[in-house]
């Protein structure tokens, strides 16, 4: 016999195709002579149920008559005997090994039955493994993940046992829920969802009746142990040094909450109920909304968790009778909900956090021992087992005491006008004592520094977009709701976020970047009310009054220097590129620590302090543009200043020029791979382009490359006197990222004379690009501008009077396409000629613009019309008319 079975390993044997049902036939006759698991027959017995799983996969897509002999045989028994026997671990490992990959790669439905038929598959489910070994937990717990994935409403009969009243792979399964390795809990939340979203009602109700309140109530406990556990993480670790550590008990949280909610949208209303029950009754409102104050915690830190943990529970969670009525003890709710019910003792020990009376295991074991009459019974919820009963009229029994005392009052203000709501919300405070909403609002000061803040107006914001918080209840407190009509706001909340931004201005506020903006994101949608915006006189005054105080502390900061440029315009793209995100906000466990002014933790810096003048500057730019922002939307004028680069003003690749009495230097581009091209180098005010003939039209070229002066780096080519080494960065809103360039290649000219032209062309092009930049901020900022620049920048006596003049439209009206009848004209005419550097032309104006004033025409240069743009070939940057850059 094992001269035979070495001869098959070896691959000597008589049977040469193995898929096929002779080997089958011939798999069976080893594991017939094999029935004892020996060292000497270990391997062998493993590489046949190898070879068996081979068979069975080939046999399902090709074979049918595999399955009836596999299943005739009972070829599953020899698995199960395998099992029992002390075979080792090495051998259990490939048994649940082979099995998976035989469940995972079977496709046939009548495969499925006949691999499931004889209950083998729950005998080894609920065989005693050792689980202290990982790699069989491993194989274990994916079996039976592989398993559920297969579960549907024919195959769910193979699993749950109606007349035994035992499903094994639901039990087995949620015994780890628990457990030590992530990816155990994970795959145990996997099992249970693909349960749950079987519509067998039988099988449900089994779930409902033994397992429901047991596995519940742990599972809430073990959430909320968790979040104590990352409480205790915070209070030793001031020094940031367990950042990693808490980035993980956060996400793990944050996993816990999405698993509720996807229990909770399968939409089986009684598991709903029980779990909303376990939720707001042992979790939520006693650890989380009770934290927000109880005497015991006042000073710790675990109020700072209720208001990091409650927006991810609005946020994540949107199944509405949980949030709605969670949503109503913060915002409506007093102590009554947890110590005015002393003639219900039992709803009186139902809001704690209190540890179940068992294990989940135990429970579930003496729940299996039980006759189904005979149904679990807890302290202070239903009897689930009555179904009768519950159907009735038991079913709002598991609803907890608050919806009940909400009723009440929506009742009571449900036909009420708007005015009548604006009174009664001012006579609110004095009525109804609402102390979590008093300490939410009180967390609002940013005096001293701005941690409880952030996490008040994060809670806010996600209470105010959850798709299952009640519209009525916010409207009521007038609280903010996006893209809603009203006719009043709180006035309470809108002074506390004005105080906030008035904190931001000063220069020594301690208020975080981020919390500035969602600040700015509640105002705006507090006060303004579809198009029109209902903000009083005196709060636009004093919000325009913090808009001023940012203004004064910027031009404390404002520098000639260039670095002052690229901060003004990476800010401004920072923030218009990279919004706030709340959902990613409160997923970053840095926040939770105290709030730092160094770098050096590698927090990003608009959830941290600044650090030094350099960003202390940046800072100061970031709350000018937010608060100005504000400012200008709320008194619905449009921004006409910034940005400083506008995309659709500037020329751009595959553009049609006329380049007619245009100054244009021949060069051959060199780039780094060492591709080569024939080019015309033009610079004009703003850019460096680079363009070749256009082959249909005479003195008309293509745009090939443009791009921004100020940010381009000119050198000399070591060897050649021709060459000019010319780099061009993209601009970046990292300002600690690499700069990435666009554009990296030598330019080889003629002679060097040229080249010499070309590259004191580009050096003041781009000391010009940024003196004219700089001098536009100055004027955002109300600082005085010298004349020269005001007439290089187009601030003329007519151009203060709106500042839309000031951005390149001299750009706009240059793109013409070859065939429009106004485009007869040069984009690079000459005004002051210098070789090499192109200037925008001069047209006739038909039209005077009202941002620009009118002018002589101008003689120098031959033409009547104005001029976009012109040369800054002197120091004074003026044209021959002295009217430069005036639009047309």
């Amino acid at each position: 016999m094992f001269g035979r079975s070495r001869s098959w390993v070896g691959g000597q044997g008589k049977t040469k195709n193995i898929h096929s049902l002779d080997h089958l036939k011939y798999m069976y006759h080893i594991l017939t002579k094999n029935t004892t698991v020996t060292d000497h027959n270990r391997n062998l017995l493993v590489e046949t149920i190898r070879t068996i799983t081979e068979i069975l996969i080939w046999g399902d897509q090709n074979d049918s008559s595999v399955f009836d002999f596999f299943l005739e045989k009972n070829m599953f028994v020899f698995f199960l005997n395998i099992l029992r026997q002390k075979s080792g671990r090495y051998v259990c490992v490939q048994l649940l090994q082979t099995l998976n990959i035989l469940f995972e790669n079977i496709s046939h439905e009548t495969s499925l039955y006949y691999l499931l038929s004889n209950n083998h598959v729950n005998s080894i489910i609920v065989h005693k493994f050792d689980f202290s070994d990982e790699e069989i937990m491993a194989y274990y717990i994916s079996f039976l993940k592989t398993l559920s994935l297969k579960l549907n409403n024919h195959t769910v009969h193979f699993f749950y046992n109606e007349h035994t009243n035992d499903f094994a792979l639901y039990t087995e399964a949620i015994k780890f829920f628990n457990h030590p390795e992530s990816m155990v809990r994970i795959a145990v939340r996997t099992i249970t969802l693909n349960v749950y979203k079987v519509d067998n009602q039988h099988m449900l109700h089994y779930i409902r009746d033994k397992t429901a309140v047991p596995y519940f109530s742990n599972l809430v406990w073990f959430i909320g142990s968790h979040v104590i556990e990352l409480d205790k993480c915070v209070q030793t670790d001031e020094e940031h040094k367990n950042r990693g550590k808490l980035s993980d008990l956060v996400a793990e949280h944050l996993d816990h909450l999405h698993y509720l909610n996807d229990i909770l949208i399968i939409n089986c209303e009684f598991l709903n109920d029980v779990l909303t029950d376990h939720l707001l009754n042992r979790l939520f409102l006693p650890l989380y909304v009770y934290s927000l104050v109880s005497p015991e915690t006042l000073d710790k830190s675990f109020f700072f968790f209720s208001v990091f943990f409650l927006p991810q529970v609005f946020l994540i969670i949107h199944y509405q009778p949980l949030v709605n009525a969670l949503a109503d003890v913060i915002l409506n709710g007093d102590l009554s909900v947890f110590i005015g019910q002393t003639d219900h003792a039992s709803a009186g020990a139902l809001r704690r956090f209190i540890k179940p009376p068992e294990s989940l295991e135990r429970s579930l074991e003496m729940s299996r021992h039980r006759g189904r009459k005979k149904t679990q019974k807890r302290p202070n919820y239903k009897n689930l087992g009555e179904e009768d009963d519950e159907r009735a009229g038991g079913g709002g029994e598991i609803e907890m005491v608050v919806m009940d005392k909400c009723t009440a009052s929506e009742l009571a203000e449900q036909n009420i006008t708007d005015e009548e709501k604006t009174a009664a919300a001012t006579r609110t405070n004095t009525q109804r004592s609402r102390p979590f909403l008093d300490m939410v609002y009180g967390a609002l000061d940013c005096t001293s520094d701005d941690y409880h803040a952030l996490f008040v107006l994060c809670l806010l914001y996600a209470i105010s977009h959850s798709k299952g918080v009640n519209q009525d209840l916010l409207e009521r407190l007038q609280l903010p709701v996006p893209n809603q009509e009203r006719a009043s706001y709180s006035v309470v909340l809108v002074e506390r976020l004005i105080r906030i931004m008035n904190q931001a201005a000063l220069p020594d506020g301690k208020v975080r970047l981020a919390t500035l903006e969602l600040s700015c994101l509640l105002l705006k949608q507090s006060v303004l009310s579809g198009s029109h915006c209902l903000i009083k006189d005196v709060h636009l005054a004093c919000l325009e009054g913090a808009r001023e105080e940012s203004l004064l502390l910027l031009r404390t900061f404002y520098k000639g220097e260039e670095i002052f440029l690229d901060m003004f315009e990476d800010e401004y793209r920072s923030m218009t590129n990279k919004p706030l995100n709340v959902e990613y906000l409160m997923m970053d466990a840095s926040i939770l620590l105290p709030p730092t002014g160094t770098p050096l933790t590698g927090i990003d810096f608009v959830k941290r302090l600044p650090c030094g003048d350099v960003e202390k500057t940046r800072k100061a730019i970031r709350v000018f543009f937010m608060l100005r922002s504000l400012s200008l939307q709320l008194q619905g004028e449009p921004e006409t200043q910034l940005p400083l680069t506008r995309p659709e003003d500037l020329i751009k690749t595959d553009d049609v020029l006329d380049l007619n009495n245009s100054d244009l230097i021949a060069c051959m581009v060199v780039s780094k791979d060492g591709s080569q091209a024939q080019r015309f180098l033009a610079v004009d005010v703003y850019q460096m382009s680079l363009v070749e003939p256009e082959t249909k039209r005479l003195g008309w070229g293509v745009v090939k490359f443009a791009g921004l002066l100020q940010d381009m780096q000119v050198s000399g080519v070591e060897d050649d006197s021709r060459a000019l080494n010319i780099v061009i960065h993209k601009p970046s809103s990292n300002p600690h990222a690499k700069p990435l360039p666009i554009l990296q290649a030598n330019f080889i000219f003629a002679d060097h004379i040229r080249c010499i032209i070309a590259k004191q062309r580009l050096a003041k092009g781009r000391i010009q690009a940024r003196r004219m930049k700089m001098q536009r901020i100055a004027a955002l900022l109300d600082l005085p501008v010298q004349p020269s620049a005001t007439e290089v920048l187009g601030f003329g006596q007519t151009a203060s009077a709106s500042p839309s003049g000031l951005p390149f439209r001299f750009y706009e009206q240059s793109r013409r396409a070859p065939n429009d009848p106004t485009a007869n004209r040069s984009v690079f005419a000459s005004v002051d000629k210098v070789p090499g550097f192109a200037v925008a032309h001069c047209v006739p104006q038909h039209s005077p613009s009202p941002l620009s004033s009118p002018s002589p025409p101008s003689s120098g240069s031959g033409s009547t019309g104005r001029c976009d743009s012109v040369t800054a070939s002197s120091a004074s940057f003026q044209s021959p008319s002295g009217n430069p850059y005036t639009e047309l």
